[in-house]
């Protein structure tokens, strides 16, 4: 955490933000291709594909060339569901950090700055599903200064914002793709309440699971 600041957000901040966000969301891309392809949905379709069409066509080049067109189509609905969830994050609370998590007492954004650049970011609202409880969001490090303990700090803010309003407990939702976000947040003493598969058609085609994480609040900070 040398050189790190951690600061509530400002204006100038609003594009750094969204990158911050951005590319920690596209990292998620590349697992959640192979999650697809592990799925025994995944490998009965390629292999009925390559089977039928060897029979058929008397030739491996057409399956193999079908294989490699449903991987490809796979792939891009991966992305075309990341890409979704990004942009409707920009034009949504991100679009206006200051009106979404700055007009309230009960909600706050921050960030992480290193060397005048920021580097990570972490907010927090009342949990529209889970009374008493204030919900961690937007939690992202940027890559090159992950290791410094800087999502730990980011998560121990929420923390403190929390306690210091009366709140239970803390929420938070994350993919089961982001498995460096689980480990953190067991190691900050977050528990896992609940796994349930993302509720669009896509989601429910790859079995795309969300977990939802509760950190329960002790008077004393024992938490930390």
């Amino acid at each position: 955490m040398s050189g790190v600041q951690i600061r509530k957000y400002q204006e100038e901040d609003a594009e750094s933000v969204k990158e911050v966000f951005t590319l920690g969301m596209s990292e998620h891309i590349p697992s959640s291709f192979m999650h697809v392809l592990k799925q025994p949905l995944t490998q009965m379709v390629l292999m009925c594909t390559f089977c039928a069409l060897v029979t058929s066509s008397k030739s491996f080049l057409l399956p193999i060339l079908a294989v490699t067109l449903l991987l490809a189509g796979a792939r891009l609905g991966i992305i075309y569901m990341f890409n979704r969830y990004i942009e409707a994050t920009l034009s949504g609370d991100l679009r206006d950090v200051t009106n979404s998590y700055l007009r309230s007492q009960d909600s706050c954004f921050w960030v992480a700055e290193s060397e005048g650049r920021v580097v990570g970011t972490v907010a927090c609202l009342p949990a529209e599903n889970a009374p008493g409880c204030l919900e961690l969001k937007r939690m992202s490090v940027r890559r090159s200064h992950r290791g410094r303990g800087i999502a730990k700090a980011l998560c121990r803010t929420v923390a403190d914002f929390a306690r210091d309003r009366g709140y239970a407990a803390v929420f938070l939702q994350t993919s089961m793709v982001a498995t460096d976000a689980q480990k953190l947040y067991e190691h900050m003493g977050y528990k896992k309440i609940k796994e349930f598969v993302l509720p669009d058609f896509f989601g429910k085609i790859i079995n795309f699971t969300l977990i939802e994480f509760r950190l329960d609040l002790q008077p004393d900070g024992q938490n930390d």
